[in-house]
């Protein structure tokens, strides 16, 4: 990984003031497209565009899909369309040309369109715009290899030859019929020990692991991970291949994934990054923020209501935080394993009754464990005899019923089609964080009475 010095940024910005193309192209083309794109955040807009259009097509592509989308966007709009159409959109592969897409207005959309010159690559965006973007058809791309089951190796490598002229990388070799449908996958192995075979279908692997392109994105991912490929062919609803997904696309979905369920874990309602602006941040933060602060004045409410048992008793003031850190952090623990295992598809939805018996068999030892540490702790320390009972009891109890609700509510949300990701954050932390209190004030009070 390369770090820029400012030494090395100030140079680069001298060469663009001074307009010297060819000294920054020579800079340039030693750099990754990942750096280039890295290099974006120190240099303004205009200077950005300048180095953009001393490249070629392929690097700046690669460039442009690196940034991150909010400047991308910016870069965009300062580019007339046919440029767009030209140097970015014509030297993409069709499932970065859609992400790309995705991006812009219709109106955007159609201008860009008009001006791509190879026809069926257009069309091929079209086609993938109307896919759901959550689809295994919004991801995939149509540039792959495709042979005819009936011919024969010699043809087959011939026509693998001038399909493969325009593609970066080769993952598979797809079988079909006259008809269009996937019949098997060919194996590079293959055209290797079996050079003059007379048609592919004795040879080909049959029956291959595939997606339909109305497939979840975390279904397409199950496959690729259980079944450790490097590519997936895509079908439509009669089993045509209309395209395939590569694993480089899954990781980059999986990782928007975990920075979602991260923000969302966090209390962040939407995605947002460091570089969005005060109002876009302070609108995804701020609801949680708010439910929280309701939270803590029911929490006060509460206290409030037991005012007499704090003026009999102060004592029982010091263990609210033990209280309630504990109901929270047991809750987070459990809900965690829950979504982990939803994620992963190791833990199935009808097995939530399963979990839970498994769940309170552990929350059973750690809250027995618990409370009996902290029992003799104020055996030896309190000397309160009904406050010594009341915080063990409560501690027990909060323990068992923020495991059982951090298991459950997950789960729940997950039959509901609502993120479970949502339980592991904010949510299980101020719902325990309130019941805890109310048990604590309850067994409290019923053994002073």
């Amino acid at each position: 990984m390369i770090e820029f010095t400012k030494e090395y940024i100030d140079g680069l910005k001298r060469i663009i003031r001074s307009r010297d193309g060819a000294t920054a192209l020579a800079l340039l083309d030693e750099l990754h497209p990942a750096d280039i794109a890295e290099l974006y955040r120190e240099l303004d807009l205009q200077e950005a565009i300048y180095l953009y259009m001393l490249m070629d097509g392929d690097k700046t592509a690669d460039v442009l899909m690196e940034l991150e989308e909010e400047d991308r966007r910016r870069l965009l709009k300062e580019i007339p369309t046919e440029q767009i159409a030209k140097r970015f959109v014509d030297k993409m592969d069709t499932d970065d040309a859609v992400d790309l897409m995705r991006e812009l207005d219709e109106d955007t959309q159609e201008e860009i369109l008009s001006h791509i010159e190879d026809v069926e690559q257009a069309g091929d965006i079209v086609d993938l715009l109307k896919y759901d973007e959550d689809t295994a058809g919004g991801i995939m791309s149509t540039e792959m290899i495709v042979v005819n089951e009936n011919w024969s190796m010699p043809q087959c490598i011939e026509e693998m030859r001038q399909q493969a002229e325009d593609m970066d990388e080769i993952y598979n070799v797809y079988v079909i019929d006259d008809d269009g449908r996937l019949k098997g996958v060919l194996p590079l192995q293959k055209l290797i020990t079996n050079p003059s075979v007379s048609k592919i279908k004795h040879v080909m692997q049959r029956e291959p692991v595939l997606v339909h392109d109305s497939d979840s994105i975390e279904a397409v991912t199950e496959s690729i991970t259980k079944y450790d490929l490097v590519s997936l062919p895509v079908v439509d609803s009669i089993g045509r291949l209309v395209g395939h997904i590569t694993v480089d696309d899954v990781m980059d979905e999986i990782q928007e994934q975990h920075e979602r369920d991260y923000q969302l874990a966090s209390g962040i309602s939407q995605d947002v990054e460091s570089s969005d602006r005060v109002f876009v941040q302070t609108a995804a933060r701020l609801p949680w923020l708010l439910i929280g602060m309701i939270g803590g004045l029911s929490n006060s409410m509460i206290l409030g209501s037991f005012e007499l048992g704090f003026a009999h008793n102060p004592k029982m003031a010091l263990f609210i935080p033990l209280i309630g850190g504990t109901g929270g952090n047991v809750g987070i623990q459990s809900s965690a394993i829950v979504v982990q295992g939803l994620a992963n598809n190791s833990l199935k939805r009808h097995q939530i009754v399963r979990q839970v018996m498994k769940e309170s068999a552990v929350s059973l030892i750690n809250a027995t464990i618990i409370s009996l540490i902290v029992l003799l702790y104020n055996i030896f320390t309190l000397g309160d005899r009904n406050i010594t009972i009341s915080v063990s009891a409560s501690l027990f109890s909060v323990v068992l019923f923020a495991s059982i609700f951090g298991t459950v509510v997950p789960m729940l949300l997950d039959r509901l089609h609502i993120d479970p990701a949502l339980a592991t954050g904010p949510f299980i932390t101020i719902t325990n964080d309130i019941i805890g209190m109310l048990i604590y004030m309850l067994i409290s009070s019923a053994l002073m009475n």
